[in-house]
């Protein structure tokens, strides 16, 4: 092999020329394959990290009410009536007709709490693929200061917990993140519309006629209007009360290590709990459609590049095995083996597929820097941003030099199954 390494360098220097324009386009390809990879997989974070900064990866609530259609004996029919039955039973028969109600209307839902959910966060606490459990109390209300009254989303939260699972204390814009006691905290929107800051008081209001005076002790903004609208966030033993919801939880919400495993984890704590469980990637269909297009594009891309590339360095080693078939000739007729030779083409191959690949990863990064200082929002952040990282720039490298290697089969195979005298003889 020692043999082959020095017979590969030799011929990659005789043909410096052939050689330079091989490993330019093999770094042009690496080039546009980190560029292309970095910009797709920096688009794809900053979605999923907007999207996902205002809901959890996977939400547990209780299920629905159902109405159970009412069952009765034989007897006349009213046909014109909405509940109207028919008639169940063979009429040759004397037993009375069994009958189901047509008409079965959906109940209205009330807030209900999720049966056994102390002992079920503890379970979830345990799961390896769980990173954060949040219980919380939701509901609808009111919240009312002075002529101002505005709808809101109520929200009883444990703060460790609710801030695990979503970042909001990183996003607070006054004040202080603090729900304990009669503290609330409350959106930006909301704080315009009732013209309320850090300190001043606010009215809540729930279904019932219950409500509660609380002070406003920090607003946020998580970069969603209807959020930063709606929101108010209690805490969690308040927002029992005036929901009337006291000792219990409306829903369970969960933070998963790997966010595109979400979906999974739900189905299988809906087959262990009999809740009702869903995932980002069941709300969100259409962001999971964009970014699957998107990841699809970009693989496609890589494949015509790498196939473009592996082309450009088959094609340059099957002319240098041309041009050397005299040298090749000379060598076998010394006694060189096939395999000595074969591996020496071998190695030109993956020579050339990693210094294609070093220059590539440079040159990806440079375009990625310059793209990130041309395109900038007006606030002089970048307006797409690029994550470059060492494992894309390792796979990126691997694959120019697998690519190298793999092109290189047919033409040392050729070279190793040259006749040395027939070669010897080439003019």
């Amino acid at each position: 092999m020692r043999l082959a390494g020095f017979l590969a360098v030799r011929f990659l220097r005789e043909g410096r020329t052939q050689s330079a324009l091989i490993i330019a386009g093999v770094g042009v390809g690496v080039a546009v394959i980190v560029f292309l990879s970095a910009l797709i997989s920096g688009l794809q974070e900053n979605l999923i990290r907007k999207t996902l900064g205002t809901q959890a990866h996977v939400v547990l609530r209780p299920p629905e009410e159902i109405a159970r259609p009412q069952l009765g004996t034989g007897g006349p029919v009213d046909s014109g009536s909405p509940a109207s039955a028919d008639t169940a039973a063979d009429p040759d028969s004397t037993a009375p007709a069994a009958r189901v109600l047509r008409r079965v209307e959906k109940p209205a839902q009330r807030i209900r709490s999720i049966d056994g959910w102390q002992r079920l966060v503890t379970t979830l606490d345990q799961m390896d693929d769980v990173t954060a459990v949040s219980p919380i109390v939701s509901g609808p209300g009111f919240a009312v200061r002075g002529n101002a009254e505005r709808s809101v989303a109520l929200f009883g939260v444990d703060p460790a917990r609710f801030a695990q699972v979503i970042d909001i204390s990183s996003e607070i814009v006054a004040g202080r993140w603090q729900v304990t006691g009669t503290a609330a905290v409350i959106g930006t929107e909301l704080a315009d519309d009732l013209g309320a800051g850090v300190g001043d008081k606010l009215r809540i209001q729930a279904a019932g006629g219950r409500s509660q005076l609380f002070t406003v002790s920090a607003v946020f903004d998580l970069g969603v209007r209807d959020v930063n609208r709606r929101w108010v966030l209690l805490s969690t033993r308040n927002a029992q009360t005036l929901l009337d919801l006291v000792g219990g939880v409306s829903t369970i919400e969960l933070r998963v290590a790997e966010i595109f495993t979400a979906e999974e984890v739900a189905r299988a704590l809906e087959r262990r709990t009999g809740l009702v469980v869903e995932s980002w990637m069941q709300t969100n269909a259409q962001l999971l459609t964009a970014l699957r297009s998107q990841s699809s594009s970009s693989s496609l891309i890589q494949v015509f590049v790498i196939i473009a590339v592996a082309i450009g360095i088959a094609s340059v080693l099957v002319v240098s095995v041309v041009q050397k078939s005299r040298e090749v000739g000379i060598l076998r007729a010394m006694g060189t083996s096939r395999r000595t030779v074969q591996a020496t083409f071998l190695i030109q191959g993956a020579i050339v597929g990693a210094i294609g690949s070093v220059l590539g990863i440079a040159g990806g990064a440079g375009l990625a820097g310059l793209f990130q200082a041309l395109a900038q929002n007006p606030d002089g952040t970048a307006l797409f941003p690029i994550e470059l990282n060492l494992r894309l720039m390792a796979s990126a490298a691997a694959i120019a030099t697998l690519t190298g290697v793999v092109a290189a089969v047919l033409p040392a195979r050729r070279a190793a199954m040259l006749d040395p005298a027939d070669a010897i003889r080439h003019d």
